[in-house]
């Protein structure tokens, strides 16, 4: 395994790599993916294997352009396309009615395929280098913290990788918003791309789809996204000092005094700034031998309620 920066003669190695099959972890906007070819149910493999990840939760694709996605998708409809005119390249993730040429393993059997079309121009040039469709996950454990940085790949997944393209901290932070259209429209999972502006596109978006007898799309698990230290979703103020001493403490805007280790996610009270260092701090928090994470919970609108959804997740509530 190699890390490498992001340069042009590695964009293209990291090509040849994906195009033999290989797994290349790579930066987008959104958090760090482990791409595969998407047509490939051997290297697709490749991926659940390293990230542990159960064959019941279903890849994302990540397509250049519309040209890449009509070898994706069989029809797109028209709500999907005012999201696309909207929000690609971007951090939204639509799911479509898939083609055959799409293993069932990356869509978890199902008959549709979450697909977006990333913004990050590492991951732009490595699809248009590879002239593929690239099946990409977070580059991380199944359940675990999602990578914000090269650093969180190469300790957490090591050797199992072939190649991981070093391009900086990711924009974002936090994962794509997944958004289904049929047989209504509805939010899957919340994420970078806030509710409020897709449904001032398309109108109110359902909460999830009742009856769905297959799952999806990811990020579904009861508990996800966790830190291996406990986490706990609480008023911080109101911790007793003596249960402080041997713990972690997440903040919104104020620090609280007593913690082993503290961090403030936006002393401004940003909900962009929040989301983007949410699991960049997470990774440190748990890297400090803690007994516990305490978290405070977040305004819950805009980009508070994705960053909840994944706090409550990774709470295991």
């Amino acid at each position: 395994m190699a890390v490498l920066p992001a340069t042009p003669p590695n964009i293209a190695r990291a090509a040849g790599v994906l195009r033999n099959g290989g797994v290349v972890a790579f930066p987008t906007e959104t958090v760090y993916g482990l791409g595969a070819n998407a047509f490939d149910p051997r290297a697709a493999a490749r991926v659940f294997e390293i990230k542990q990840r159960p064959c019941f939760d279903p890849l994302i694709v990540h397509v250049l352009d519309r040209a890449m996605l009509g070898r994706v998708v069989a029809e797109v409809p028209d709500d999907a396309e005012r999201l696309i005119e909207r929000f690609w390249p971007g951090a939204l993730t639509l799911v479509l009615r898939k083609r055959p040429a799409v293993p069932d393993l990356v869509t978890a059997g199902s008959a549709t395929v979450a697909v977006r079309m990333p913004s990050h121009p590492i991951a732009r040039a490595l699809l248009a280098s590879t002239e593929l469709p690239l099946a990409a996950p977070s580059a991380n454990p199944f359940g675990y913290l999602s990578p914000t940085r090269a650093v969180h790949v190469e300790r957490l997944l090591g050797a199992s990788i072939d190649l991981i393209l070093d391009g900086g901290p990711s924009e974002h932070g936090l994962e794509s918003t997944i958004v289904a259209l049929e047989p209504r429209p509805a939010l899957l999972r919340a994420g970078a791309v806030d509710v409020e502006s897709i449904e001032a596109e398309i109108g109110t978006l359902a909460r999830g789809l009742e009856g769905q007898a297959t799952t999806i799309a990811p990020g579904q698990a009861g508990q996800h996204y966790a830190p291996r230290t406990p986490l706990r979703l609480i008023d911080l103020a109101a911790v007793p000092a003596g249960q402080r001493a041997r713990a972690g403490a997440l903040a919104f805007r104020e620090p609280v005094e007593g913690y082993a280790a503290l961090a403030v996610l936006s002393p401004s009270g940003d909900l962009r700034e929040a989301a983007a260092y949410l699991f960049e701090t997470l990774h440190d928090l748990d890297s400090r031998g803690l007994e516990r994470i305490d978290v405070e919970p977040v305004p819950e609108r805009g980009l508070g309620l994705a960053i909840m959804e994944r706090l409550r997740r990774a709470a295991g509530k």
